[in-house]
């Protein structure tokens, strides 16, 4: 199927939300999600747990917001940041009991979960192992093929996807420095990490002009539809506001496109 191809003088704002749990609160979802045209909510595995998930849903129908999953890795410990060595059948399960969560609290809802975005370590993962990205694929396929898969531009993650016969949403990184392969720069390295004004900047870089300045000085072409930032960053709503003020200052719509747009 065909990619949800974004225009110059549009593009999808996402963010990674729904992340507390239980006592424990992660992110400002109240404040983040009405900057936003979609949100990836977590699905209990990495983080989030079922009131959780039903409040963020609830939140971003509120608001006209799009619904998507966010499956990760079993690893509540790790916040899903760390690799895990499951065997493709152990992976689809906990995949489509994710992905069944979030579905569940969207029907309550009234509305339906659009998309399936991977978290932390499994994107990575996916991003560049066949085996992973492929799994993914067809369980998203199988669970329903009317979903939205969403990976790493130009990465296996949307090979996959394509070959799946999935639509597929290609993405880019406000908040995250990026290195001279495409990969994202690794959270254990110094600058991996970017403040508002450079989030802000390298998201109207991706938008209009489809480039990224990596780390090295190199100039990469990077074209997405939909642009993340990440929820649990303590400044993630300083950040969402600072791009959607580039963004919709340089004429560039904020809008989440259907999937058959």
């Amino acid at each position: 199927m065909d990619r949800l191809a974004a225009t110059r003088d549009e593009i999808d704002l996402n963010a990674d939300v729904g992340e507390s749990f239980g006592p424990w609160p992660m992110g400002a979802d109240d404040d983040l999600i009405p900057l936003v045209s979609s949100v990836n909510v977590a699905c209990g595995a990495h983080a989030g747990d079922p009131a959780t998930i039903l409040r963020t849903v609830a939140l971003a129908i509120s608001h006209g917001v799009v619904v998507g999953a966010h499956p990760g890795y079993p690893d509540l410990a790790g916040f899903g940041r760390r690799e895990l060595d499951m065997t493709p059948a152990d992976l689809r399960a906990s995949l489509v009991v994710q992905i069944g969560a979030v579905q569940a609290a969207a029907r309550l809802g009234g509305t339906t979960v659009r998309h399936v975005k991977p978290h932390g370590a499994l994107y990575n993962r996916a991003a560049r192992d066949e085996r992973t990205a492929t799994t993914i694929a067809e369980a998203v396929r199988d669970l329903d093929p009317g979903l939205v898969l969403v990976g790493l531009a130009e990465s296996r993650s949307i090979a996959a996807g394509r070959a799946a016969g999935l639509a597929f949403s290609e993405e880019a990184f406000a908040d995250r420095r990026y290195e001279a392969d495409g990969s994202l720069r690794s959270r254990l390295r110094a600058g991996a990490l970017l403040g508002p004004e450079d989030a802000a900047a390298q998201a109207l870089a991706i938008a209009r002009d489809r480039t990224v300045v990596a780390g090295d000085g190199s100039r990469l072409s990077v074209r997405a539809d939909t642009i993340c930032i990440h929820g649990d960053s303590p400044d993630a709503v300083a950040i969402a506001m600072a791009v959607r003020a580039a963004l919709i200052g340089a004429g560039i719509r904020i809008a989440s496109r259907p999937p058959d747009g």
